[in-house]
């Protein structure tokens, strides 16, 4: 009993960051930083109704859907390549294959500062800057070295004799991936695409050094937009916005929860 007392007061103080932030939307200016209570004197309406309009001109709906079609591109581009790239280095055999496993995993400690300015310079010399392709064209090339390892880990676990009865029957490297590996690495798959989507819908650093057009800004980069589209700073509205840049990232993982803890349990305890 006093261990479930402890958990729920654990719980509370983990959810209590997210009530602030959907009482805070609904406050008045005056009360944001002024008062400390957590409910409003009177519920603002006019705060979401201020952060429908968006920022300079451009709609939360706009936003929206820039935010949706970086993370969803990720996203694709993740899987794609990443499962591929994790089945090379999990299930085929070739010259140099772990030494560039190994090089492939010292590339996680690489800070991404490191590489930014290199990049930057590859990207405006190919007339991709403030477009979404630095954002989304590095996924398809399994640049994220965690996911790859992610799925390596997961595919040595899965049973050689499954590959051996489809090469008898004449199935050939490829034939085997997508008709009997990939489907087998499903948890896997849905642990990279929900930390993909998750961490690229957060990413405010990346568009914020590609992106300067407001009509290709996403939410996150709004966030920022909005507290200074205004002389005063507009604190009931940006906190309705922010509601509106955690609604789908908490349905996203509401949706497939199940599937993440199968695929980080799976994938850890293989290999």
């Amino acid at each position: 009993m006093a261990l479930h007392a402890c958990l729920i007061a654990v719980l509370l103080v983990m959810l209590y960051p997210l009530a602030w932030l959907l009482a805070t939307s609904f406050k008045p200016a005056d009360e944001v930083i002024a008062s400390l209570k957590l409910l409003p004197s009177h519920f603002e309406w006019g705060n979401y109704s201020t952060a429908l309009d968006g920022v300079n001109e451009v709609s939360v709906g706009r936003l929206l859907w820039n935010s949706l079609l970086i993370a969803c591109g990720a996203v694709l581009g993740n899987v794609i390549s990443c499962s591929l790239a994790a089945y090379a280095f999990a299930r085929l055999r070739f010259r140099m294959r772990g030494p560039l496993f190994a090089f492939m995993i010292a590339t996680i400690m690489l800070p991404h500062h490191a590489i930014l300015i290199p990049q930057y310079i590859i990207f405006n010399q190919l007339g991709m800057v403030n477009t979404y392709w630095p954002m989304i064209l590095p996924k398809f090339l399994a640049t994220d070295a965690f996911f790859v390892f992610l799925i390596v880990q997961f595919m040595r676990g899965l049973p050689r004799e499954l590959e051996e009865a489809a090469r008898i029957d004449g199935c050939g490297p490829f034939r085997s991936f997508f008709s009997v590996i990939l489907p087998l690495t499903r948890p896997a798959l849905i642990t990279t695409a929900i930390f993909t989507f998750i961490w690229t819908w957060n990413d405010f650093f990346t568009q914020l050094i590609y992106l300067f057009e407001p009509e290709k800004f996403t939410l996150t980069l709004a966030l920022r937009s909005f507290v200074d589209a205004s002389s005063q700073s507009a604190f009931g509205p940006m906190f309705a916005m922010s509601v509106f840049a955690l609604l789908p990232i908490v349905l996203f993982f509401l949706a497939f929860q199940r599937f993440l803890v199968e695929g980080m349990a799976s994938s850890g305890l293989k290999g």
